[in-house]
């Protein structure tokens, strides 16, 4: 399994996800107004996940440092 490259996530992109979840963690559901939210990929890069929108999500700091680049169950593709 080869390693896609990270790429930047361009800003329009890091903005609908935001909003798709809702501006909150999609792990603990800490808000925007709680926490400082990052963009994460659901299936790591290292793990073979891609770059696509379907693999975003949002995650506060302490999540997303916990995951680290280990793909956890409790992160689930649910988006149209």
């Amino acid at each position: 399994m080869s390693k896609i490259q990270r790429i930047n996530i361009p800003q329009p992109v890091k903005k609908y996800v935001l909003q798709r979840n809702n501006h909150q963690c999609q792990s603990c559901g800490k808000k925007n107004t709680e926490a400082r939210l990052n963009i994460d990929h659901i299936i790591p890069l290292a793990k073979g996940g891609s770059n696509d929108i379907s693999n975003l999500q949002v995650l506060c700091s302490p999540c997303n440092q916990r995951k680290k680049h280990h793909f956890d169950s409790r992160f689930r593709r649910n988006y149209n």
